[in-house]
């Protein structure tokens, strides 16, 4: 079995448009059916504002599959840790022998789920876009503005924290990094106002984006919503959308934006929504012109998980990095 360190993993696999073309394939075989994904695990640490989901998928045709063990502790940035860690697996699908572990703390989760946002924005944002906001200002806020820019060009960024001296910092920082003008913005309202596309990385219980403040040409993602008492955007917001896309509506429907609409009787039509999977597999559209206002529901899938491990480990392997770590049998048993 091998064993990748989180420095072995951030040194091959990037942000990259190979990352995103693996998570897209990942997306449009989900729409083929061509995956087995059972419903997420999760397990709730209310006392310290955390959570632990385990999500998983096979690819059929694939010589492995990914088990993925993710945290989300949202008081760390108080510790000065990233709210964000955790570890995935891979088994063999033919003899069911684990064959590797990705100690990336995290990062392969970050790199699939902005590359859910790049696939989302490329389907669904206006082709000419000039101001990109964020609202959310941690570790996943960034790696949704560089994901995006993989897709589109843009020459501004708001960007919106309820922690001001946060905003202030990824304002900063990703100015120097992407040498564009990011500018903390005084409230989401504006952020959203103001701007063409619109990201959500919080991890909000209640509604941060409200209906007035939308507008003709916008495109929502939401990727913040990944479990029954999140919620990003009032339901009103998916109301008035013009194209409602998420990434699986059995996992919206219990998690997303999307069972926060169904509930409340926002959201009626359920025939009218779409998944991604759907677009990047050219069984439905995309955005259709410029004035539609799109929004799409992103809980974060296990084939996104067992996508970008794949390719990680192919990565790696090639480039030769890790520890292999050789079984021993003992009275004949492999241990």
């Amino acid at each position: 079995m091998f064993i990748f360190t989180e420095q072995d993993i951030k040194q091959y696999v990037q942000l990259n448009e190979k990352a995103l073309e693996v998570v897209e394939e990942g997306f449009t075989k989900l729409a083929k059916k061509e995956v087995v994904m059972p419903p997420i695990m999760r397990v709730d640490i209310y006392d310290e504002n955390g959570e632990v989901d385990v999500k998983t998928a096979y690819v059929k045709g694939k010589d492995k599959f990914a088990i993925k063990v993710s945290s989300g502790f949202f008081n760390n940035y108080k510790l000065g840790l990233p709210s964000g860690n955790g570890l995935m697996m891979l088994i063999s699908t033919k003899t069911g022998m684990p064959e590797a572990l990705l100690l990336d703390n995290g990062y392969l989760t970050d790199i699939r789920t902005a590359a859910a946002g790049a696939i989302a924005a490329n389907y669904l944002s206006k082709e000419t876009i000039d101001t990109v906001g964020i609202i959310g200002a941690g570790g996943q806020a960034r790696f949704q503005l560089r994901a995006l820019r993989q897709v589109r060009n843009f020459g501004k960024v708001l960007v919106y924290s309820r922690t001001a001296e946060r905003a202030t910092a990824f304002a900063k920082e990703m100015s120097e990094e992407l040498n564009i003008e990011v500018i903390a913005a005084k409230s989401a309202e504006e952020v959203v106002k103001m701007s063409d596309t619109v990201v959500t990385t919080t991890p909000s219980k209640e509604p941060v984006i409200q209906a007035e403040w939308l507008h003709p040409g916008l495109h929502i993602t939401a990727m913040g919503s990944d479990a029954e008492h999140k919620q990003e955007l009032d339901v009103q917001v998916l109301a008035r959308a013009d194209k409602l896309v998420c990434d699986t509506k059995a996992q919206c429907m219990r998690l997303g934006e999307l069972h926060h609409g169904v509930e409340k009787g926002a959201v009626a039509d359920l025939s009218s929504i779409i998944e991604l999977g759907q677009i990047t597999a050219k069984e439905a559209g995309g955005r259709d012109n410029d004035q539609q206002i799109t929004v799409c529901d992103l809980t974060g899938t296990g084939v996104q998980d067992t996508a970008i491990a794949l390719f990680a480990y192919d990565e790696l392997v090639k480039h030769n990095v890790g520890i292999n770590v050789e079984n021993k049998t003992i009275d004949g048993v492999i241990i």
